[in-house]
């Protein structure tokens, strides 16, 4: 979609607005609420069928910004007591948090600090020994070598994203099904990363997704004003949310493109336009919650007091999205849920900021009304369902560990995968093999376990080789679409024959097609741009449209002077031609097309 400079105006303006109704009724307010965490339990409206309780609160926990849970079923938050600004002349005090629930009894029974005399930390996520914290410019790993629980070894990963303002920071840290680490930025900041394969830069907001055991990171998509969710689906497929940005849930795939992105002429839209802003996302998965719920994706609606459920459907090569019932909504002021997750108990954790005043800068960043000192996780489980068993993944048994690949619950597949990386890779290969011999006949969902063994692959950066054929031309066309992200993935150390995306590209399922379009766009030569202008013989939508114009945009240095020099003329194809110079800024193109015109082609 095209945004013409009016339109741009409008949606200033009607942003201003908005804000400016917003200071307003945050520089009237004056009844600040009891933080008594009962009081404000009494105002939550839950869902049908499901009950919600105080996980932790206060003392144990303060201003949690974001958290994610490791193997051992521990809760990690970065909290940030400083936030907005540091005052003059103060120390930095926040922290890394970890809770635990020693008796699995929904509560959390004690709190480390990990780390502390941090400034603003805006992520965390645990992994590789330790956990990794968005701090400011930089991406630390700490790690406690002693292991008395706290931090002792503090390495600086990446360094070189901007600073220009605190809530749009490296933040919403998470761990792909790929192993890959993905985080994102927000539209003030501009990042100049430094890594062994060059400098990174991502000026506005975007995701990226890193490899931290090669050092390479990439810019997965660019655009957003403030994106505070990203998951990805049981697929692999990408969603997130923007929590300045009224489109809801947003299919996100590599290369796209959103609102605000600096110089584009074509931006994608989010799948409910109109939605309020939303920070968070999750995707729900497991055998606690009921079967209707599995697959919704919850995300919180901060400014309403809201936790919000939408059901996102396939639509073409892209989804549809539909609202439905909160998990909670509440009256309580002070009720700002701002990031969820699935625990490994099955039931769903919010992140609650509580906090009377929006933290933007609507109202003085000294403004004493802010609340610095509180904070809460709730836990929201389906009553009378089990809750899943917990799961002894650190330390476990290689191949019990390969038996987890096939659990419902994401969360357990996920640290499944994160703890074969830090094993033995011959032994955990060897046992693969044995494992899949002695097992496969009994899965109802081969084509499935299999996608989880090449994502495995992946964890453990060890994928050499194009995915297996059966992968490729599974029955079922989201594992079809993934195997081609796959391929896309590998064909980065060695070739994948170019066949594979062609066939993609003529695939009868559209997401397969997008996914081919957008490989193909990786492979630089012009035959590359010539095969993925075939996707134009079949039926089009508006995600594949944006693919391929997209290709043909990242492919325009080697098919352009091709075309010029007579070398490729996209088969002939009228469509074909005038959709890929329709793509390009190119001046040249209208001599093309006079020369073109005279030889009454």
């Amino acid at each position: 979609m095209t945004y013409p400079r009016a339109a741009v105006r409008s949606l200033l303006l009607l942003t201003s607005l908005a804000f400016a109704g917003s200071a307003l009724a945050q520089r009237d307010l004056k009844d600040i609420p009891d933080p008594d965490p009962e009081l404000e339990r009494a105002t939550f409206i839950v869902a049908d069928g499901f009950e919600v309780n105080l996980y932790a609160g206060d003392p144990m926990l303060a201003k949690p910004i974001q958290m994610n849970f490791d193997g051992q079923g521990r809760l990690w938050i970065a909290s940030s007591e400083t936030y907005p600004h540091i005052k003059p002349g103060e120390k930095p005090i926040d922290k890394i948090l970890v809770l635990e629930d020693a008796d699995a009894d929904g509560r959390a029974d004690k709190t480390t600090v990990f780390a502390d005399g941090l400034l603003i930390p805006t992520g965390v996520l645990p992994g590789d020994g330790g956990c990794y914290v968005a701090n400011s410019t930089e991406l630390l790993h700490l790690a406690d070598t002693d292991n008395d629980g706290k931090a002792d070894k503090q390495r600086v990963v990446l360094s070189g994203f901007g600073t220009e303002d605190t809530h749009h920071l490296l933040h919403t840290l998470r761990w792909g099904v790929d192993g890959s680490l993905y985080m994102n930025q927000s539209i003030y900041i501009h990042s100049h990363v430094e890594t062994p394969q060059g400098v990174k830069r991502l000026n506005g907001g975007g995701i990226w997704r890193f490899r931290p055991d090669t050092l390479q990171l990439d810019v997965f998509c660019r655009g957003f004003v403030n994106p505070w969710g990203h998951h990805q689906d049981q697929f692999g497929q990408s969603f997130a949310t923007d929590g300045a940005y009224g489109e809801g849930i947003n299919y996100v795939f590599p290369g796209a493109i959103y609102v605000t992105a600096p110089g584009e002429k074509r931006r994608l839209e989010g799948l409910n336009p109109g939605s309020p802003k939303h920070c968070g996302l999750e995707i729900v998965s497991g055998r606690h919650v009921p079967p209707e719920w599995v697959g919704n994706m919850l995300t919180n609606d901060f400014r309403a007091h809201r936790v919000c459920r939408f059901v996102v459907t396939e639509d073409g090569s892209g989804y549809a999205s539909r609202q439905e019932v909160e998990v909670i909504k509440s009256t309580h002021v002070a009720f700002r849920p701002i990031d969820v997750k699935m625990g490994p108990d099955g039931a769903i954790y919010i992140a609650d900021w509580y906090n009377p005043i929006i933290q933007h800068g609507e109202v003085d960043f000294r403004d004493p009304r802010r609340d610095h000192v509180h904070g809460r996780i709730w836990r929201v489980s389906a009553k009378g369902r089990a809750l899943v068993e917990r799961q002894k993944i650190v330390g476990a048994p290689i191949e019990d560990l390969l038996d987890m690949l096939l659990a419902p619950e994401a969360w357990t597949r996920l640290w499944a995968k994160q703890e074969l990386k830090t094993r033995d890779h011959q032994q955990v290969f060897a046992a693969l093999e044995k494992w899949i011999a002695a097992k496969s006949k009994s899965w109802a969902f081969f084509d499935n376990v299999m996608l989880e063994i090449e994502w495995l692959y992946q964890t453990m950066n060890s994928q050499s080789e194009t995915p297996p054929q059966h992968l490729l031309t599974s029955a079922v066309p989201q594992i079809r679409a993934a195997a081609v992200r796959l391929a896309s993935d590998v064909n980065d150390r060695a070739p994948v024959p170019l066949e594979v995306f062609a066939a993609a590209v003529r695939d009868e399922h559209p997401r397969v097609r997008l996914e081919g379009v957008r490989a193909l766009a990786k492979v630089p030569s012009a035959k590359a741009a010539e095969l993925a202008a075939t996707a134009l013989d079949r039926p089009m939508d508006r995600f594949l449209d944006f693919a391929l114009w997209q290709t043909m945009r990242d492919l325009e240095p080697y098919w352009l002077p091709a075309l010029q020099k007579g070398e490729v003329d996209f088969g002939g194809d009228v469509g074909r031609l005038t959709f890929a110079l329709s793509a390009v800024d190119a001046p040249q193109i209208a001599g093309l097309l006079l020369k073109r015109f005279a030889a009454g082609e």
